[in-house]
């Protein structure tokens, strides 16, 4: 700067006011070609960190939907299961009390109800907060904001699930089902104990009408959660496909 000063005064007293116009125009060119580098330097350094930014938001993303990814294969083999124990009780319902084998009768009080926790974490932390501005392909945008609503859709259909088990054939078996059949069978003890209790009287549960509106009402509602489930885990595997294409892009 004082080399620019020295100049610009030298130039001032030879009075060679042409000379002195191309050295100030010049002077000024140099400022916005520095201004405009440090801009560019500045611009850059905000990109790089946004792109940080974004690969955490994509491997966070990536981790939560891989998990939802194994969860939902349990829950597609375990609907799969529940639906042929459900089945095999629907076709128990009118058999001779000598035809109810002890595969039947087990099926008819295993219940078998595990609901399927899905992670949420992350996708709700990118939709709720300013890290859904980081992310730049449109179509993951559009699959992002609406997976949200899937999980709500799913855990919606498991809450079905569980109404119907809990409040409607729980309590139907308990009242023609001594539960102590459940663990007759780990020991002398056991069996002994099931001699003293009040016998269990399949038969009547399987002709109760509560117990068989609720029966066919979980097999309906569990179909729909096993179709759910499969949906779900097609929109899980496209979200998981685009994340993995945006990461090799860095």
């Amino acid at each position: 700067m004082k080399i620019f000063r020295k100049i610009r005064r030298t130039l001032l007293i030879s009075g060679k006011a042409k000379s002195y116009m191309v050295y100030a125009l010049g002077e000024i060119v140099l400022i916005v070609i520095g201004i405009l580098i440090a801009w560019k330097i500045n611009n850059l350094n905000e990109i790089r960190k946004n792109k940080i930014v974004e690969i955490k938001i994509y491997q966070s993303l990536n981790e939560e939907l891989n998990s939802n990814l194994m969860l939902l294969d349990s829950s597609i083999s375990r609907y799969t299961e529940d639906l042929e124990i459900i089945n095999t009780t629907i076709k128990s319902i009118g058999l001779d009390e000598e035809d109810l084998t002890d595969k039947i009768k087990e099926g008819i009080i295993k219940l078998n109800y595990k609901p399927t926790q899905l992670h949420n974490g992350a996708i709700n932390s990118v939709n709720s907060t300013n890290k859904f501005e980081f992310i730049e392909s449109v179509i993951l945008k559009d699959l992002i904001a609406s997976y949200p609503n899937e999980l709500d859709s799913f855990e919606s259909q498991e809450n079905k699930i569980e109404n119907i088990i809990v409040n409607r054939l729980q309590p139907a078996i308990e009242l023609h089902v001594s539960l102590i059949d459940l663990i007759s069978k780990r020991g002398i003890d056991f069996k002994k104990a099931k001699s003293f209790t009040q016998q269990s009287n399949y038969l009547s549960l399987l002709n109760s009408r509560e117990y068989q509106n609720a029966l066919v009402d979980r097999l309906l509602q569990t179909e729909k959660q096993l179709l759910n489930s499969k949906v779900l885990k097609i929109k899980t595997e496209t979200i998981a496909f685009k994340l993995n294409k945006e990461l090799s892009n860095f």
